[in-house]
């Protein structure tokens, strides 16, 4: 069974793939599954239709058969305990890969996400200026965290798993803002990460339908 994933119509990034969908797009290329997508524009993400989907009114969400799912994390974590390729097979490896998979959500992309929707919530208050180091320190403080745990290895517990791929999306989404750069091991960490064949199978994915204007033919 083919399963449908959605995805922004237009996506804000601009087709850059930092929107939710990439994750799971990855996460499916990964495990050789093919899939399906259903653009949703924005006007469509608050319609009963896409809320019956997503009782957020976000993406992605996740169909197949009678099953549907919402949240990125709990999408990648389905098709990891189901097809080989995300999570280790020994007990203890495969609980540790859980284990970073909810840390990229939970610890390290917060004050990423705050930072990044900083500009364009409080982006007109006085003291906007002098809380963005501030912000920015918050991340640092994460990120040299994540920078010694990581040291010279190339994922960060032994082979790439789930928990690689959601924390090097979290990480996409700091590019250019001039914190990531400052650990180097991390810009090589997710260098690696979007070098792997099915990650650019996603990414060309994600940005075909932002190209074409809301295709419906996304299967990868």
């Amino acid at each position: 069974m083919t399963p449908t994933i959605t995805v922004f119509e237009r996506s804000p990034d601009g087709g850059r793939g930092l929107a939710r969908d990439m994750r799971v797009r990855w996460a499916l290329e990964e495990v050789g599954q093919p899939y399906d997508v259903r653009p949703v524009s924005f006007d469509g993400l608050k319609r009963p239709a896409h809320l019956a989907r997503h009782p957020f009114g976000q993406i992605p969400t996740y169909e197949a058969g009678d099953l549907a799912l919402f949240e990125s994390g709990a999408i990648v974590l389905h098709l990891a305990e189901r097809h080989e390729g995300l999570l280790p097979e020994d007990a203890s490896a495969r609980a540790r890969a859980i284990g970073w998979l909810f840390a990229a959500l939970n610890t390290v992309e917060p004050p990423i996400v705050e930072r990044e929707q900083a500009p364009y919530v409080e982006g007109d208050q006085p003291w906007h200026a002098q809380r963005l180091p501030l912000l920015e320190a918050r991340i640092r403080a994460r990120l040299a965290q994540l920078s010694a745990r990581l040291g010279e290895a190339d994922w960060l517990d032994g082979a790439f798993s789930a928990g690689d791929l959601m924390m090097v999306m979290v990480l996409r989404r700091i590019e250019g803002i001039g914190v990531l750069e400052g650990f180097p091991n991390l810009v090589a960490y997710v260098a690696r990460g979007e070098a792997r064949p099915a990650y650019r199978r996603a990414f060309a994915a994600q940005r075909a339908v932002f190209a074409d204007g809301g295709t419906t033919d996304g299967r990868a």
